[in-house]
């Protein structure tokens, strides 16, 4: 993490700290989860930043203890994002890891994705939440136009994809590809479904895998 991210380096062995501790016995972590909290979660999701420009404002859905979102927040301070929970316990977390890690550009939101004003974010990132084709139904009302969904996903990604195009298309996506992030850093690469936000109808549209 120093080598990838040394300016955030303190911030995020604290945040790991507080997963370790107070998320663990909330519930938001499981035991068995600590050991790989580096690589599986914090470096899995530090690299999403990759994918998002420069000033962004950003909304993680179904954020639960802060992942992507907090990641995203401490790696990159020039954006600002909206931690989207809708449970108490967790947004209770995100609160107060969010006033203990000092982050000023990020801000816990309790609520669902459905309740949110649409057309709001230039990027809205998600981890684990939902298949991609219901996820879709969430996130991309919430992108401007233009704006950028990502999905981080496992190796159901391309599966997914393919059987959520013709409601991609119904929603507006013009384009979408599916990124390994990565590849020559993590023992385990992350994979992201990107979907670019657009109107309704019209505009070329075609997958593609990038990395």
């Amino acid at each position: 993490m120093e080598k990838l991210y040394p300016r955030a380096a303190v911030p995020l062995a604290a945040y790991a700290e507080l997963l370790a501790t107070q998320g663990t016995l909330r519930g938001l972590i499981g035991p068995r989860e600590v050991p790989k909290l580096w690589d599986r979660h914090l470096l899995n999701c530090a690299v999403l930043e990759r994918l998002i420009p420069a000033e962004s404002t950003v909304a993680d859905i179904g954020t639960g203890a802060g992942l992507p979102g907090i990641v995203l927040a401490l790696v990159r301070p020039d954006l600002q994002v909206s931690l989207v929970e809708p449970l108490l316990r967790r947004t209770t977390f995100l609160d107060e890891a969010v006033e203990e890690l000092g982050l000023g550009n990020a801000t816990v939101v309790r609520a669902r994705a459905e309740d949110l004003p649409r057309a709001s974010y230039d990027v809205v990132t998600s981890r684990a939440v939902a298949p991609l084709g219901k996820l879709a139904r969430w996130c991309l009302p919430l992108c401007a136009e233009g704006g950028l969904m990502l999905a981080m996903k496992g190796s159901s990604a391309e599966e997914e994809l393919a059987a959520s195009e013709h409601e991609l298309e119904s929603l507006g996506a013009e384009v979408w590809h599916i990124h390994q992030l990565g590849v020559d850093e993590l023992a385990q690469p992350t994979t992201v479904v990107s979907i670019v936000a657009g109107r309704a109808a019209g505009g070329s549209r075609h997958g593609r895998r990038g990395r």
